[in-house]
């Protein structure tokens, strides 16, 4: 005989486990950033602070990639916390999806390290598989709030279309900002690399929009 209150708790223990899970995962990768940067290795023989300060210099790029990767592995866990704060509910689909949302998310430390190590030797492999890795990890992001805040999955609760819509955008200019990158990158490297300036004036459209919206939707 099915208990109604044991179905709920199972349900509830489940849902907190795939959070608890999805937390441990960005915790892990958001620490694996830091391993790409080593402490410079000077003899004691040719050690002075000129020689720590060049050493440090050399150490540039990875430190831009790491402090890049860091904000956005943790954009995309509050993001990731806001998504789930309306879940009540899951499938296997959603279990899949969130996995591979994940898999993204763990393969930041490797593809920020490799772009960070010729950041300012306008390779085109190196951001390319950066690119890739955060297009991926966007579509995934933009696949989990299209799932989750469709009424029919019955998976969330508390979600306005209008909302949902805004983050779906947003997901969406990431993507596309970055795909554009990476195009750009193929035939114009240095002009390639400012295309993502792009994606926080297409944010702040996109959120005057919703703001817009949102009052019109109040007024009727």
């Amino acid at each position: 005989m099915n208990n109604p209150l044991h179905n709920e708790l199972k349900k509830e223990f489940q849902l907190e486990r795939m959070i608890l899970f999805s937390d441990a995962v960005f915790a892990i990768a958001i620490t694996l950033l830091v391993i790409e940067l080593k402490i410079p290795e000077i003899s004691l023989n040719e050690l002075t602070d000129h020689k720590l300060f060049e050493s440090l210099v050399e150490l540039l790029p990875r430190i831009i990639g790491f402090l890049v990767s860091f904000f956005l592995i943790g954009l995309y866990w509050t993001i990731h916390h806001r998504i789930f704060g309306f879940v009540v509910n899951y499938d296997q689909k959603l279990l899949w999806l969130n996995l591979f949302f994940l898999l993204a998310v763990v393969l930041m430390p490797f593809s920020s390290g490799f772009y960070s190590a010729y950041i300012f030797k306008l390779l085109k492999a190196p951001l390319i598989i950066y690119v890739t890795n955060v297009c991926f990890l966007s579509l995934m992001n933009m696949l989990l709030w299209r799932y989750i805040s469709n009424p029919k999955h019955k998976l969330s609760e508390g979600i306005q279309p209008e909302f949902a819509q805004y983050f779906l955008t947003r997901a969406g200019i990431v993507t596309v900002g970055f795909f554009c990158m990476g195009l750009v990158y193929l035939f114009a490297p240095k002009f390639g690399v400012f295309v993502p300036l792009m994606i926080p004036v297409l944010m702040i459209i996109a959120k005057r929009r919703f703001i817009l919206s949102s009052k019109q939707a109040q007024s009727v």
